[in-house]
């Protein structure tokens, strides 16, 4: 009995021991690359624009048939539930936009990057892990941080809130559609804007930033810290997509928390 009790104990240990490791390791990235950021001074444009084409442009289809069915799946099953109980549709578009502008579209856009971009990253730079790309870096004096993710970072904060912006429009076009072919809505009625608050923006951009920040740093975290040979490559890929996604989520629940407690207050 003692030896199992021991033995938990132990592992209990080891694992929070191991989670605070973590969590300062990526806490270091985070800061080398913030850093990194504010030294960056033009160098290397060229990979941040290969980065942002990477990041943007090859997400375009993903981002306009993901949301677009979405939108119009949300508009379609919202107005069915309003037409049997009063039938008014005139509120629909309204609270859609806002509803899409402030909380949904930020995070959906955002859990779709973190599956595509953030697995890229893991994955590029496991690979320099294993083949010694990245001790090859440290022996020339080249910080692994500076020379990969930061400009990665930069693409994909920009990119993240400009694919934001682009999905808003996709969605709200689309769910304008299906509310107007299949339920009557005017157009005219559900492209109102009056329920929009500044806030409601700001906090919607401030997501889109954030979670733009956070995926190359978090799947950066386990392409650096990949096991040897290609099974911890594929590791960390995998690593990547759920913590990636995992600190999206993470993000915006405390981004959403703490705007809904400032509006209170004011």
């Amino acid at each position: 009995m003692t030896g199992k009790l021991y033995e938990m104990t132990a592992n209990l240990g080891g694992f929070v021991t191991g989670i605070f490791a973590a969590a300062l390791s990526l806490f270091s990235i985070a800061m080398r690359t913030f850093r990194g950021v504010f030294r960056f001074r033009g160098r290397a444009q060229g990979e941040v624009l290969k980065q942002m084409y990477l990041i943007g442009n090859r997400s375009l289809i993903f981002v306009t048939v993901t949301l677009g069915a979405l939108g119009m799946v949300l508009v379609f099953q919202v107005c069915l539930q309003i037409n049997k109980i009063t039938g008014d549709q005139s509120q629909v578009g309204p609270e859609f936009i806002k509803g899409m502008i402030h909380a949904f579209v930020p995070i959906l856009t955002a859990m779709m990057l973190a599956t595509r971009v953030g697995a890229g990253i893991a994955a590029e730079t496991g690979s320099m892990v294993v083949t010694e790309q990245i001790d090859a870096l440290r022996m020339t004096g080249v910080d692994p941080v500076d020379f990969i993710l930061v400009p990665r970072f930069i693409a994909s904060v920009v990119m993240t809130f400009v694919l934001g912006v682009y999905a808003m429009v996709i969605v709200i076009v689309a769910g304008a559609f299906m509310a107007h072919s299949s339920f009557g809505v005017n157009y005219n009625v559900f492209f109102v804007f009056d329920k929009v608050t500044g806030g409601d923006l700001f906090i919607g951009s401030l997501k889109l930033i954030v979670h733009g920040g956070a995926i190359p740093i978090v799947a950066g975290y386990c392409g650096l810290t990949t096991g040897r040979g290609s099974e911890g490559v594929g590791n960390a890929t995998t690593r990547a997509v759920i913590n990636s996604s995992l600190a999206v989520i993470i993000i915006d629940f405390i981004i959403s928390g703490v705007g809904l407690l400032t509006v209170q207050k004011i």
